[in-house]
């Protein structure tokens, strides 16, 4: 599955669009590289993601389409959340 899909379908985002514009403006990252919106992410990888001044990192635990919103949060878990100070 997609990068900026996964993270729409897996709720993280609320859309796809703005998930493909992150990944446009390199602020995510599958295991330590920084990758394109079309980018295929499989279960087991670690997914960083930099938005405003949040970094969310998590682990992808299952790539299906998920039809419910529990389903979705079944999908990932959280390895770090952290905020950065603006400047």
């Amino acid at each position: 599955m997609r990068i900026d899909k996964f993270l729409k379908v897996s709720r993280i985002l609320k859309r796809r669009t703005v998930s493909k514009e992150l990944a446009e403006n390199q602020r995510v990252e599958i295991n330590g590289r920084i990758v394109k919106p079309g980018h295929d992410v499989n279960p087991g990888d670690i997914v960083s993601i930099t938005f405003g001044n949040r970094k969310l990192e998590i682990r992808v635990l299952s790539t299906v389409e998920a039809k419910k919103k529990a389903d979705a949060a079944l999908m990932y878990e959280v390895i770090s959340e952290s905020r950065t100070e603006s400047e």
